[in-house]
């Protein structure tokens, strides 16, 4: 069993996965600091000063054991966060799949073209050639 593993995870295909799921952890982490500390301010002072972070909805409040209360919220502003972060998020990966798949038509135009395989009017004048090459 722990020589199948060894071989699992010796393949390539095992360690790209875990090299890309390294990176994009820590793309959405970026992602998530630019929509949170760059993009959110600008856009609250634009309306009126608003702290999307901040923005939540009253829902009740809970006493607890030490006497102290906490308020019951639906955080709708973090929801909003998360939303630019994911619309970021799609257009960066729509931008490298992009660049990818134009990368991929360069080559396959570089690459030639096999010539076409006769047709059948052809093969059948070929064989007719060769018939009377014979006589």
């Amino acid at each position: 069993m722990f020589k199948e593993f060894k071989e699992f995870i010796s393949r390539g295909n095992v360690l790209e996965l875990a090299v890309g799921l390294i990176m994009a952890t820590y793309f959405g982490a970026i992602v998530k600091s630019f929509v949170d500390d760059i993009i959110m301010p600008p856009v609250g002072k634009m309306i009126a000063g608003v702290d999307f972070s901040e923005l939540k909805l009253k829902i009740g409040e809970n006493v607890l054991a030490d006497g102290t209360v906490e308020a019951v919220s639906i955080n709708y502003g973090n929801f909003i966060n998360t939303i630019i972060t994911f619309i970021i998020v799609s257009f960066a990966v729509f931008m490298v799949v992009k660049s990818y798949n134009r990368f991929l038509k360069k080559q396959e135009e570089a690459a030639p073209a096999a010539p076409p395989a006769p047709s059948n009017e052809e093969k059948l004048l070929t064989e007719i050639r060769d018939l009377l090459k014979k006589q």
